[in-house]
């Protein structure tokens, strides 16, 4: 088999006109497909439909401390949510406050709160001259978004194989006070799907800023959705990294139930050290009496425990393995051996990385909308939505049927292969 490189500008022309024509029967067939956003499917959320059967008017709505979870007050949650969340990520409960339904909304408020307030007692950021952060990429547009919204100047950090480079973080974090963070997704990097090694896990504990107010921000969104139960990818435990090194404040920890019960409706938590969570529920008492307690003690009823969890992200797994299987299977057919295309295999997560021929990105997105499927916007993944090489795009196979699944990993394929011809002849 000849790559698309070795073929002749003749080989290409009628390469060119053979795929035209079938994108065209394609675009007759008046499509409607989604793979654009790491959204639950229908049937997983199902999953979770007996949680609103364990609480009714005549239950006891106490937790295990007798807290009354319709009232105000336990700014951290109650006991049972924060060890529910603290054993998923491999925090202590007294080192997790558990919040509302979205981790990004935590995120955020951190970045305001470090912005309007300081860190800890340091300088608010908006008296400072610069602000920096420091951004894997690929990585999640909801970080970037959150970061360009407070002005925060954004740093592009290359991810390799195990994870950020190290190098550059260090070169970065070490030398410019200015540089007051990093976004990270550890396990099942959104949209790589890569799992930091342990080795990158270490040296982020190492790290010694130039910035007394430098923080990790540790978005561990996928701690628990692992696809293969027998081949799952394990994370160093960061907190206790970092302890170890006498950093223990350097990093802030997120996470959530948004992929594990319901989307819109789950619980989210902040893990950290004592000092962190202090300058985190100085603010936090402005902001609010409490949060929704009657729906933690709902999840901790559901869920039970780790074994609970277990349990249900394996339902996860049974129905989005096979959406994901089904891209690679139509990739390795379609696009393997063709040097037009790489992406990964990732073996949890909820994200497929496609990295197509320099320059073809936004013309794939184009063609895949053309035609009727709408996809992740090229340059979504980086900082500025600025891709430099415009190559990458972020698959989301989760909440599609199969059947959609399956033909939009063909469409894609085949819009894959038809940018890939028209740039090498437009290059000849």
């Amino acid at each position: 088999m000849k790559t698309y490189q070795e073929m002749s500008r003749e080989e290409l022309t009628s390469l060119r006109d053979e795929l035209s024509g079938a994108y065209e029967a394609v675009k007759r067939k008046g499509l409607s497909l989604n793979m654009a956003r790491g959204k639950p499917s229908p049937s997983q959320l199902d999953l979770s439909m007996d949680m609103l059967n364990v609480l009714n008017s005549g239950s006891a709505v106490n937790d295990v401390s007798g807290i009354d979870c319709r009232n105000y007050g336990e700014m951290d949650g109650i006991y049972e949510a924060k060890k529910l969340l603290g054993d998923m990520i491999g925090a202590d409960p007294e080192n997790v406050i558990v919040c509302g339904n979205s981790s990004l909304s935590i995120m955020y408020d951190s970045v305001a709160r470090s912005m309007l307030f300081g860190v800890a007692g340091s300088t608010p950021w908006c008296k400072l001259p610069a602000v920096k952060f420091l951004c894997p990429v690929p990585g999640y547009d909801r970080h970037f978004a959150i970061t360009e919204k407070l002005g925060i100047e954004m740093i592009n950090i290359p991810m390799n194989e195990d994870g950020p480079d190290m190098a550059a973080v260090r070169e970065y974090a070490e030398s410019d006070a200015a540089v007051k963070g990093i976004w990270c997704v550890p396990k099942y990097s959104n949209p790589t799907g890569i799992t930091y090694s342990d080795d990158v896990v270490r040296a982020f504990a190492a790290l010694k800023p130039a910035a007394e107010d430098f923080r990790i921000y540790w978005d561990n969104a996928y701690a628990v959705h692992d696809l293969y139960e027998d081949s799952r990818d394990t994370l160093l435990n960061i907190m206790e990294e970092c302890k170890k090194a006498g950093h223990e404040d350097m990093v802030l920890q997120f996470c959530s139930t948004s992929k594990i019960t319901f989307a819109g409706s789950g619980i989210a938590g902040i893990a950290s050290s004592s000092a962190n969570l202090d300058w985190c529920r100085k603010e936090m008492t402005i902001r609010t009496i409490g949060y929704d307690k009657m729906n933690q003690f709902r999840h901790a009823l559901h869920l039970k425990d780790m074994d609970g969890i277990r349990k249900r992200m394996a339902e996860h797994a049974a129905i989005i393995r096979p959406k994901f299987q089904a891209v690679y299977d139509c990739f390795d057919k379609e696009l393997q051996g063709l040097g037009i295309g790489t992406w990964t295999k990732p073996r949890g997560g909820y994200f497929i990385s496609f990295d197509a021929l320099d320059g073809c990105a936004k013309a794939i997105v184009a063609k895949c909308k053309e035609a009727g499927m709408t996809t992740t916007g090229a340059g979504a993944t980086f900082p500025y939505k600025k891709d430099p090489r415009d190559r990458n795009i972020r698959i989301a196979p989760t909440f599609p049927s199969l059947e959609d699944v399956r033909e939009a990993a063909a469409l894609f394929a085949l819009c894959v292969k038809l940018c890939s011809v028209e740039k090498l002849l437009n290059q000849s």
